[in-house]
């Protein structure tokens, strides 16, 4: 009984970056300030250079994030609320900036004292360990932390609880038996789901000039689409990475989004921005085995989709119009990769089909956005009320896409190529088929990814364009 009322007297002070949160406030913020603003880098470099408490500040000063933005461990706050219930004092001990402490004090509500940073002095290491000595005397508080520079503290605590520790700090704790709290698994394949391999499937795209042109069996041809292929999807990959730390706070607000790696916590700001740099570098240096065509090609794919991220995604109609442009510049790489000219009908075509899958794409958010006002869909330029309308301008833009398949089957540049022309026309019902298949199920609410990757999966599809390559195939080599 002694034991526990002496407990319940002692404090227990808990860390915030990587303790309290799945993440680090200083590292985020800087991110998200200079992913906004590249220009930002130099006076960083420049209050840096001051010290890591000014940086500290200024970068929550200018970040924009709100407490609610970010990723509490929930284990950690059912403790603290656990020991809040028996009449513990919990106090907030981080080394992160004032209006960031208090914030999240705010918020959290737990909070008997907060210790934090000021812009002269950053509250880590020892210096967290002497204020804490200080007020509470030695072995005179319990600590939370889950890093190196929290040892210093646990050294001086009476009790240390561990929380998801970085490698010193589980040498640490296996080496003085202490309590590590269970804050659930964190996946080691945390960075290669931030990549997203499976959207690599659309790149497949780049092979469509090469399989259209007849090259299929030509060894060159097929050893520049796969060089082509893995250029862009690393390009991909380290833009899919941009994005997710560009857009944060609406991924943790979204109901499946928030599980990504980052808004989750699962992968650090430090490795994605590591695994950026290392992505662009092997797409870069892919491009030099290709022709200097597919270069630009690569370089004008980089900067549009990079300006989606940050701009055009949030612009109504805009978005979806530079997402088909996107996928088309798949196709345009392709011919630009193995020298293959490109059809003026091949590019109409893949336009049309591209704008309705993005129009899917949008249509499904815009199904799932749980809002009976019609409000606006957060990091979107639609309302609620828009559903209906996308859904329209999209069945249209199937049926285009048909036609203009049509025409081209009827077209003189069709007929010169294939000795059997007329075997393409199924291709425009075929078309059809997928399209609007892909949109009853989008509009029964039972699409739930990429609509490009949804075709690469979904077994009806693939045997769709199975019949749709054979036929193709009789086209080029069947009996006049």
């Amino acid at each position: 009984m002694n034991a526990h009322i002496e407990t319940r007297q002692i404090p227990l002070c808990v860390d915030l970056d990587g303790t309290l949160l799945a993440a680090d406030t200083l590292w985020e913020g800087a991110a998200i300030i200079v992913l906004r603003n590249p220009l930002m880098l130099f006076p960083m470099l420049m209050w840096l250079s001051q010290g890591k408490a000014r940086l500290k500040h200024e970068v929550a000063l200018r970040s924009g994030r709100m407490a609610a933005d970010w990723p509490y461990r929930q284990a950690v706050l059912a403790r603290l609320a656990a020991e809040k219930a028996q009449g513990r004092d919990i106090v907030l001990v981080t080394g992160a900036a004032p209006s960031v402490a208090r914030e999240v004090e705010a918020h959290i509500g737990l909070f008997s004292l907060i210790m934090h940073s000021s812009e002269a002095l950053n509250l880590t290491s020892s210096r967290k360990r002497d204020a804490l000595v200080e007020r509470f005397g030695e072995g005179g508080f319990d600590y939370m932390g889950n890093s190196r520079d929290d040892i210093a503290v646990f050294e001086a605590s009476r009790r240390a609880i561990v929380v998801a520790p970085d490698a010193a700090a589980e040498k640490w704790r296996r080496s003085h038996d202490a309590e590590k709290l269970d804050t659930g698994k964190v996946s080691m394949l945390a960075p290669l789901k931030s990549i997203r391999v499976h959207q690599w499937a659309k790149n497949v795209l780049i092979g469509v000039p090469m399989i259209l042109n007849h090259e299929v069996l030509h060894l060159d041809a097929l050893v520049s689409v796969a060089i082509a292929f893995f250029a862009f999807s690393f390009l991909a990959s380290a833009v899919y990475v941009i994005n997710d730390l560009s857009d944060l706070a609406n991924d943790r607000r979204h109901a499946k989004k928030r599980n990504r790696p980052l808004a989750s916590g699962q992968m650090s700001v430090p490795t994605a921005l590591v695994l950026v740099v290392c992505l662009t570098l092997a797409s870069v240096s892919l491009t030099f085995l290709l022709p200097w065509k597919f270069a630009g090609v690569l370089a004008f794919y980089a900067c549009a989709t990079t300006a989606y991220t940050f701009v055009l995604k949030r612009k109504l109609l805009v978005d979806v119009f530079t997402l088909a442009g996107l996928y088309t510049t798949r196709i345009v790489a392709g011919a630009a990769a193995t020298g293959t000219e490109l059809s003026f009908w091949l590019v109409s075509f893949a336009i049309f089909f591209f704008l309705s899958l993005a129009l899917v794409k949008r249509y499904v958010e815009l199904h799932e956005f749980d809002n009976k006002d019609g409000g606006a869909v957060p990091g979107r330029g639609y309302l609620a009320v828009d559903f209906e309308m996308v859904g329209q301008a999209g069945v249209a833009s199937a049926f285009t896409s048909a036609l203009v398949l049509a025409l081209y089957v009827h077209s003189k540049e069709l007929q010169e190529m294939y000795t059997t022309p007329w075997a393409l026309w199924p291709l425009c019902p075929l078309v059809l088929y997928m399209l609007l298949r892909i949109w009853m199920l989008a509009r029964r609410g039972m699409l739930h990814e990429d609509p490009v990757v949804f075709i690469m999966r979904d077994w009806r599809s693939q045997l769709t364009m199975l019949i749709g390559a054979l036929l193709i195939l009789f086209g080029a080599v069947g009996p006049q």
